[in-house]
């Protein structure tokens, strides 16, 4: 079990670029879990499109056993109150961790960061590199790609017709491998309809949707020298295994590591085998 547990918000602010400049303000929402001491090896975990910080869960009993461990909700989701603008970007939200972090004196973390956590990760070690110690990559990717931008179209048009019932339902195929989820057919059903009666903002839904079908750094990989660990799952429905080759293969540092099974959210269905995986990556690095 995790050993402590800290919460709180830190207040965000700052100019959001675009067509149009706006001045952006809100809270994020953060957890620290396991080692208390300042000095303590830091693992910062940012989460995919949903952005909670509690799709961590599963890792918290392993991994606060040696770090200190810190979650969060990204801006615009759950507890971290905002309103994200249509030209809301990825390199905004790097921006927005970078500050929580300054604020939780944070000098130097490894970190772990699924789909577009990962592109979050990817932003800050072209950015500020120097914060990270390494970085692990989950069903991440460097640029738009045909599959998952038809996806997330078929998302929007959900969105656009209201069905939030049905938006649900196809986050868990996208998620989720099949036999995983005729397994927990249940829970997928009494988790659904505890989210569709909170369902996140659409419009910061939207902006956050955006932000990720814009990112393209293809040109710049190179540039990203800090360890990684690019995770991959070959049975991902959501985002093919081979955008994850593609950040090894232009990364210098970089390593790929292919889970076999587990879908796109394998922290989640897999958790021992992931946690294993992560842990014994960052026992490497250090």
């Amino acid at each position: 079990m995790p050993s402590d547990k800290q919460a709180g918000y830190a207040h965000i602010s700052g100019e959001m670029k675009g067509e149009e400049r706006s001045e952006m303000y809100g809270k994020i929402h953060y957890e620290i879990h396991g080692l208390t001491s300042p000095d303590a090896p830091t693992v910062v975990f940012s989460s995919g499109l949903g952005g909670a910080a509690k799709f961590w869960q599963p890792q918290l009993a392993d991994f606060t056993q040696g770090y200190r461990v810190i979650t969060y909700d990204q801006l615009g989701t759950n507890k971290s109150v905002g309103d994200l603008p249509a030209t809301y970007r990825i390199s905004d939200m790097a921006n927005e961790l970078a500050v929580l972090l300054k604020k939780l004196e944070v000098q130097q973390c490894h970190f772990v960061g699924h789909a577009l956590g990962g592109l979050v990760g990817l932003e800050l070690g072209l950015t500020q590199p120097n914060l990270l110690k390494s970085m692990v990559l989950v069903n991440a990717w460097s640029s738009p790609n045909p599959h998952t931008l038809r996806c997330f179209d078929i998302r929007k048009t959900l969105l656009a017709a209201d069905r939030k019932d049905m938006y649900l339902q196809l986050q868990a195929l996208l998620l989720f491998p099949p036999d995983w989820i005729a397994a927990n057919a249940a829970h997928l059903e009494e988790e659904e309809a505890h989210l569709l009666n909170h369902f996140p903002d659409v419009d910061n839904l939207l902006a956050r949707i955006g932000a990720l079908s814009a990112f393209d750094i293809d040109d710049t990989l190179t540039n990203i020298t800090t360890p990684t660990l690019a995770l991959a799952n070959k049975d991902d429905t959501l985002v093919p295994w081979q955008r994850s080759k593609l950040l090894v293969d232009a990364m210098p540092n970089a390593e790929l590591s292919v889970m076999k099974y587990g879908g796109h959210a394998s922290s989640i269905t897999v958790p021992e085998e992931f946690n294993k995986l992560v842990l014994e990556y960052l026992a490497r690095i250090a």
